[in-house]
């Protein structure tokens, strides 16, 4: 049986790279995640799990994330990440993840739009609701890319 994660963190960054997948690379270190390797998972934060964002995890773990990313190769073109988590006061949190061709903003307002609904959804009542999001501007190839890592 795995373990269930204890702490987290939520982050966003976008960067550049010379290939799209050195742009979700770079993304990557710049959100502070970098040089872990991500096990991407669904959308519930654990009953309990604490919000550290200061947590620093050791290179090549093996982590627990929730993550949304866009990479396109259109110069000019603006897209943007977000990730939201909704909190409850006595259970889990439901975390929930967008990217699109899309300002920060219309991000932001989507996250907080499906977190609204997952709670209704669940019939529970939602107590606070934390986002992270990111817009960039491609140059060449770039990447936007907002994530919550989950961690023991």
């Amino acid at each position: 049986m795995l373990p269930v994660p204890k702490k987290f963190f939520i982050t966003a960054a976008a960067a550049e790279g010379e290939s799209k997948l050195n742009a979700f690379d770079n993304a990557l270190l710049k959100a502070g995640i970098g040089n872990v390797n991500l096990i991407r998972v669904s959308s519930i934060l654990p009953p309990g799990a604490e919000f550290d964002p200061e947590l620093v995890i050791p290179p090549g773990s093996l982590v627990p994330t929730a993550y949304g990313y866009i990479i396109s190769d259109k110069p000019g073109e603006i897209i943007a990440a977000a990730v939201g988590i909704g909190f409850s006061n006595d259970t889990f949190g439901v975390i929930m993840e967008f990217s699109g061709r899309c300002s920060r903003q219309e991000a932001e307002a989507e996250i907080e739009k499906m977190i609204r609904e997952a709670f209704a959804t669940r019939n529970m009542p939602l107590a606070d609701m934390k986002i992270a999001a990111v817009e960039h501007r491609v140059e060449k190839i770039g990447c936007a890319f907002a994530a919550v890592p989950l961690w023991y």
